[in-house]
């Protein structure tokens, strides 16, 4: 038999047992820890995107004129807010405390409520961008369709960074309450 059969039933042999390897090793501990880096990891990522959004917004507004200039102008203001957001999710995150699994499930419900919850505001900027576009381009308001366009693509990222991140939270907190089903109420 060849190699390459042999490689591709490691690979598969692999591949099946992964999940039941990971299944084993899943504490409260890890939980509590990985909800931490889920928000960690995606707070770096809001700061991210915040970060450039600043520093493109602001040297292109002062190149730029009309709608572009205002798209650039909003993109600047809007992210000075999800900087701030970014920096003190990312020092909540580093707050690391030992959670009973009471604890752990109300803080993991609440990152979940709040991620659905800032979603639907997702829905709202976006429709608020949509507006600004309309009225401007009704009343030849350039301005209006450029801060219009950046709350559109403002409104468009956070709903994709807060279904993804809750994508990862709901994951994690049904391996909490698989976890739980484990835990014996009266002895």
């Amino acid at each position: 038999m060849s190699t390459r059969f042999f490689l591709s039933l490691l690979v598969l042999h692999g591949t099946l047992s992964f999940p039941a390897l990971a299944q084993d090793s899943v504490t409260l501990e890890v939980i509590n820890a990985t909800r931490l880096e889920f928000n960690r990891l995606g707070m770096f990522i809001l700061g991210f995107w915040a970060l450039l959004n600043l520093v493109v917004g602001i040297l292109v507004s002062f190149q730029t004129k009309g709608q572009v200039r205002a798209f650039h102008q909003m993109n600047a203001y809007w992210n000075v807010v999800n900087l701030g957001i970014a920096g003190f999710g990312f020092w909540q995150a580093t707050q690391a405390a030992a959670l009973n699994f009471w604890e752990a499930l109300v803080a993991q419900q609440q990152i979940e409520k709040v991620l659905l919850f800032n979603a639907a505001l997702d829905f709202g900027y976006m429709a608020i961008g949509l507006l600004l576009i309309e009225r401007g381009r009704r009343l030849e308001k350039e301005r209006w369709i450029g801060f219009g366009k950046s709350i559109l693509l403002q409104g468009a990222f956070l709903l994709l960074f807060d279904a993804i991140l809750y994508g990862f939270q709901q994951q994690l907190g049904m391996e909490l309450l698989e976890l739980g089903k484990g835990i014996a109420v009266f002895k």
